[in-house]
């Protein structure tokens, strides 16, 4: 993937994700065909950091039921980033 606006999706931002803010970590959505070094560059030329390890993990949609009809939710990849000490993503402050 050229553009590394196209590898990072969204942030993923829950209750557990927060928590794991404080320890460096922060989570992403990326593409299912992303892969660590792709995601790794992406990180590290959006957001001018210096990124130590990343963590992919791939999501399930789960099965849902509206009355008779049965539908899907999309699976989605998701990928923690541990940033270097000091280190600090500003664009989850607040959030």
């Amino acid at each position: 993937m050229a553009n590394p606006r196209d590898v990072l999706l969204r942030p993923y931002v829950t209750e557990k994700t927060t928590a794991m803010m404080a320890d460096n970590k922060y989570t992403f959505i990326v593409p299912l065909t992303a892969n660590k070094i792709e995601i790794r560059q992406a990180v590290e030329q959006i957001f001018k950091v210096k990124v130590l390890d990343v963590n992919t993990m791939r999501v399930m949609g789960k099965t849902k039921r509206m009355g008779r009809n049965v539908g899907k939710r999309p699976d989605f990849k998701k990928a923690i980033v541990k940033l270097a000490a000091g280190e600090r993503i500003e664009f989850f402050e607040g959030v």
